[in-house]
């Protein structure tokens, strides 16, 4: 045991975990929201909620399960669903490799273990996209295993209730807080106590003035004795973002069809579908064209520049220029990509830049 959990371990000789559980069991089965994916215990909704729930709001999370759900509502529909149709259904959520992870999972919990989602430890963790805090969400909410399942809002409550004050930013720290759980969590309703810090840290232990007040572990909170709760959790700031420019370009043949091209298999996107672009810092506007026409074969005329499109991904932001242009020749086809009508774009899974891109093309009815 390495000397931060060793100390840890020493600070619950003044802590009644007893106490400590009953309160924020009974506070989450009293407040807990009324959730989709909290119908049942079923582990594939379990698994489907966690996943989408990773780097994104409970509130935006809520009509895209409802859609993910009705559209693969078991395992077997997942596993024998094409691709582009996870993605399309997924349209919009972000983090890709989160819903090809989770597909491939699915496949492997289908055809290895006849679609029933392992309850062992070992076995969920070496499913694709599984990581320690997915494992034991699904083993504690699905299977009433106690298992830790610490995400962003675990550690910022439980730095505050035991005064850890390692930085959560640190790999590393992530098992002192796994340790944290495992020598807290309830043996007879693992299930409750995992989503009640997390419900707690969401409702009530937020990262900015957290409501201590209507708190109902607060008389368990070292932070709060210490009048220094918003000083926890310590965080040391990440990379910063890296800017990148962009030409991207809507291009019109005849018929009215317009050019859209797949993105490559891996890597940022992967498989999702665009309209064609340039980097802004090889290419100019004025030479647009004549880019356009060595990459893609076709010989296009720049007709307007639209609204420019800003996006923030985790680690890099895109502004990308967005031109309109027509094709100068009759039924000619593209090196790359493909045209097609503008009524088959909804068929497409486009990530959220282009999403808006397309928005500025789309008439309303």
């Amino acid at each position: 045991m390495n000397l931060e959990i060793d100390d840890l371990y020493n600070k619950f000789q003044q802590f009644s975990i007893d106490l400590f559980q009953d309160d924020l069991i009974n506070w989450f089965q009293q407040e807990k929201r009324e959730l989709p994916w909290r119908e049942n215990q079923d582990p594939y909704r379990v698994w489907v909620s966690e996943i989408m729930l990773q780097q994104t709001k409970v509130d935006t999370v809520i009509p895209f399960y409802h859609r993910f759900m009705e559209r693969f509502p078991t395992i077997q529909a997942l596993a024998d669903a094409d691709e582009q149709d996870v993605l399309k259904a997924w349209e919009g959520l972000g983090y890709y490799s989160r819903a090809r992870n989770l597909q491939n999972a699915v496949r492997e919990v289908a055809t290895v273990y006849e679609g029933q989602v392992p309850a062992d430890a070992e076995e969920l963790g070496k499913l694709k996209g599984v990581g320690p805090y997915t494992k034991g969400a699904i083993l504690s909410i699905a299977y009433g295993i106690p298992q830790p399942a610490v995400d962003g809002n675990v550690m910022r409550v439980l730095s505050r209730i035991l005064f850890i004050t390692e930085d959560i930013a640190k790999p590393k720290t992530r098992k002192i807080f796994e340790a944290a759980v495992e020598k807290t969590i309830s043996q007879e309703d693992p299930s409750s106590f995992n989503q009640g810090l997390m419900e707690l840290g969401a409702l009530i232990c937020t990262p900015k003035k957290p409501a201590c007040m209507l708190c109902p572990v607060q008389e368990h909170c070292a932070a709060f004795k210490q009048g220094i709760q918003e000083e926890l959790p310590i965080k040391s700031k990440g990379k910063k973002q890296r800017t990148m420019p962009y030409l991207s370009v809507i291009v019109e043949n005849e018929k009215g069809e317009l050019l859209i091209e797949q993105r490559p298999e891996e890597g940022l996107l992967a498989s999702l579908w665009q309209f064609p672009m340039a980097d802004a810092t090889e290419v100019t506007i004025e030479q647009l064209a004549y880019w356009f026409q060595l990459e893609y074969g076709v010989e296009i005329k720049l007709e307007e520049t639209l609204s420019p499109v800003r996006h923030v991904f985790s680690h890099i932001i895109w502004e990308v220029i967005v031109l309109r242009a027509t094709t100068v020749n009759h039924g000619e086809v593209p090196d790359k990509g493909q045209f097609i009508s503008l009524e088959d774009t909804a068929n497409y899974p486009f990530p959220v830049p282009h999403q808006k891109i397309l928005q500025q093309i789309i008439i309303p009815e």
